[in-house]
């Protein structure tokens, strides 16, 4: 497929306004499109290890395309800062592939991250929260206790741990999700009339505050971000089955202790 043609068509489906609503980076990150792609490498964040995994495997993509940010703000403010990131970037340039990100465009988008996790939980109903296009909201086929609700996500999303505040209702049928950071949007979760919250690096006060409003919450890690490879693997050879897509799936959960 042309190279133009496959970005214009990312770009309808997750338009880069969106991420500039949210003060993202995202799109061509590192070096010059090709005129055609045909190879193309998925990962949640391509980094140095990821690099050394495509070198170990003699992957040759077209293109790369990551869900974090590559380079999260200036090129020249991170370049000069990020030793590390430097020498990854200087050897994508040498070997000519290009990294294309797509991070809070690709999660507030219409079959993005928040609706693959919400899909892959089996919940119906699934639309985006009123004021939060990013948030999406759904509805469980049959309502299940807060714990035990929790441990079907856990084993759904192949997690070794999940932390739950259970000071809300009991039962729970209605239920918001935003993949990865968004802890802080709890209150419109609370407001949409969900009985539980699940999203992910809540910090301290963020916790207290829910636990003094009366509310559940299921804080994940940011790995369940994952799914994005799966997710845009469906969508590319939706668009062209002909693409050949490689996966480098390195990050795994922290070690539970």
């Amino acid at each position: 497929m042309r190279t133009k043609t496959l970005i214009s068509k990312l770009g309808r489906m997750f338009p880069k306004s969106i991420a500039k609503e949210n003060h993202d980076y995202v799109g061509l990150m590192c070096g010059t499109l090709k005129e055609e792609t045909h190879k193309i490498l998925l990962c949640l964040d391509f980094d140095n290890i990821a690099l050394k995994e495509m070198k170990k495997e003699d992957l040759h993509p077209d293109l790369i395309i990551s869900h974090h940010p590559f380079i999260y703000g200036t090129r020249k403010y991170v370049l000069e800062h990020d030793p590390m990131k430097k020498e990854v970037y200087n050897e994508l340039i040498s070997l000519g592939i290009p990294v294309y990100s797509m991070h809070t465009n690709f999660d507030t988008g219409a079959k993005g991250m928040n609706d693959a996790l919400m899909e892959e939980l089996g919940l119906e109903n699934i639309h985006p929260d009123a004021s939060n296009p990013m948030m999406r909201v759904g509805t469980l086929p049959a309502p299940m206790e807060v714990r035990e609700f929790s441990k079907y996500v856990k084993e759904k999303l192949d997690l070794t741990y999940a932390l739950l505040i259970d000071k809300g209702n009991k039962i729970v049928s209605k239920v918001s999700l935003i993949a990865g950071g968004g802890s802080y949007k709890w209150e419109e979760a609370k407001a949409n009339g969900s009985d539980i919250y699940i999203s992910g690096d809540a910090p301290h006060h963020v916790r207290r505050d829910i636990v003094t409003n009366s509310f559940n919450y299921l804080d994940l890690p940011h790995e369940i971000e994952r799914i994005f490879m799966t997710q845009m693997k469906k969508i590319l050879l939706e668009m062209d089955p002909t693409f050949e897509i490689y996966i480098i799936d390195h990050e795994g959960l922290p070690t539970l202790i």
